[in-house]
């Protein structure tokens, strides 16, 4: 499984949000220049996280875009599967109910499985506020003397 630079990109726009989240909307020109990411792509990306009710926004000359919620709402496996779909890493496990007419004799089922919950475990296990505190972590370790 590969993520794409839009899940990837979604993630960082996420941290970008929560770290320079003053309360004061924030324009898609600073978010891409400081993720170096182009405005147009940010844009369809923020569009997304903006319908699913992620990010809030407002238009303008004063306009942006700010974190919906606390940080710690928000889990990595939330953004991408908004972002990229399933996560899981053959299709026979999109389904609640598996309709591969070899699930009952696929020997390989149980692998896919505990690779789909290993990655969910990963995914669902770290928030964009753990992802803040490794930034904060950083910052504050790169002017230790």
């Amino acid at each position: 499984m590969k993520i794409s630079t839009k899940g990837r990109y979604a993630v960082r726009v996420m941290l970008d949000l929560a770290i320079n989240n003053t309360g004061e909307y924030i324009k898609v020109k600073d978010i891409a220049a400081r993720q170096e990411i182009s405005e147009k792509y940010l844009e369809q990306i923020i569009s997304v996280l903006n319908k699913a009710g992620y990010v809030r926004s407002v238009r303008g000359a004063q306009g942006g875009y700010k974190i919906a919620r606390d940080p710690k709402e928000y889990t990595i496996g939330m953004i991408l599967r908004l972002t990229e779909g399933s996560l899981n890493p053959v299709s026979c496990l999109d389904d609640d109910v598996n309709e591969c007419e070899r699930c009952d004799t696929c020997e390989t089922l149980a692998v896919w499985k505990d690779l789909a919950k290993a990655i969910n475990n990963v995914v669902d296990g770290v928030t964009i506020a753990d992802l803040v505190e490794r930034h904060q972590e950083r910052v504050a370790g790169s002017y230790s003397i």
